[in-house]
């Protein structure tokens, strides 16, 4: 059994991006994003995405809407909808999502934005894929 004391685990995370849990169908990725970041406007086919938001605040950019979203907020991104997360307050914008299927390699860390796009563009942040 995985257990985590979520948002406190998410708290103490300064990485932009850290994978905590892959399973056959789903991932738990936890992400710090920043002041003045964002996600990055992105497209998932063929996998949903939910994003529960621990602190900081924000705007959700998704399906060409925008709403602003604070702790204890959670947006749902269906499949094949673009969709941006951007950190519009003064401290970190943190929060935990989960992929069906796995999105993001198992275990990868990525302390950055620019590192974790550098790993995508190389092909070294693949899910499993059995």
């Amino acid at each position: 059994m995985e257990h985590f004391t979520i948002a406190t685990v998410a708290e103490k995370s300064p990485d932009f991006r850290r994978v905590l849990w892959t399973g056959q169908q789903t991932q738990l990725v936890i992400m710090t994003i920043p002041p003045g970041g964002e996600i990055g406007e992105e497209v998932h086919e063929g996998i949903d995405q939910i994003l529960t938001f621990v602190s900081g605040a924000g705007e959700a950019r998704v399906g060409g809407e925008t709403k602003a979203v604070a702790q204890g907020d959670l947006v749902a991104v269906p499949a094949g909808t673009k969709h941006n997360f951007v950190n519009t307050g003064p401290n970190p914008l943190v929060l935990y999502t989960v992929y069906g299927p796995p999105e993001h390699a198992d275990g990868a860390v990525h302390r950055t934005k620019e590192e974790a796009d550098r790993a995508e563009a190389a092909g070294e942040d693949e899910p499993p894929t059995s």
